[in-house]
């Protein structure tokens, strides 16, 4: 893709945009930044957390593949707009035992429910959500964040879930940001 020059801020600043496909190398979102790596670009780049919420997620996993318009700065190369993430490869990962049963067509087919987080902890590896009209909460598993791309959740964040009935009861199988999911609410 051609690179665009942008109107600096500065009289001796000159921005230049790139659309690039990285890997995010980290992400915390405590510190509310981290880094993507691209072999287009030589430096890491940074990925700020009010990019990711302009995307409509607060947080990402490691490893995920994210497509990104950079912009370079005398100050160095940082992110200014997500066009996709894809989740890092689940193939490392231990499956769940109520989701390893499941195909990936019945996953899919999942109705997309609209949630808010009621509490997640990252440290314990699980949480619930409220889907909306709805008494009953869903349980949020690290591991599904983190098939989805995710790698944290905030009280109040708005979701889209696919939920399913587990063994204990109702069950996130998969985890999208809200913007993802206002089609299906349509």
């Amino acid at each position: 893709m051609p690179q665009k020059r942008v109107d600096a801020l500065a009289d001796d600043d000159v921005y230049v945009e790139k659309r690039i496909n990285g890997q995010v190398k980290w992400f915390d979102p405590v510190k509310g930044f981290g880094f993507v790596v691209s072999d287009a670009v030589d430096p890491d780049i940074l990925l700020h957390v009010n990019v990711l919420r302009n995307f409509g997620q607060s947080s990402i996993a490691d490893g995920s593949l994210i497509e990104i318009t950079t912009q370079e700065t005398s100050r160095g190369v940082q992110a200014t707009h997500i066009h996709s993430i894809d989740p890092p490869d689940a193939a490392d990962a231990a499956p769940l035992a109520d989701i390893a049963v499941l195909d990936d067509d019945t996953v899919s087919q999942a109705e997309l429910e609209p949630a808010r987080v009621k509490w997640f902890d990252k440290a314990k590896g699980f949480g619930f959500a409220n889907v909306f009209g709805k008494p009953d909460d869903v349980f949020l598993h690290v591991e599904v964040l983190r098939r989805s791309g995710l790698s944290d959740l905030q009280p109040g964040e708005a979701l889209a879930l696919r939920v399913i009935d587990g063994k204990r009861g109702r069950m996130a199988a998969e985890v999208v940001a809200w913007e993802a999911g206002i089609e299906a609410f349509a």
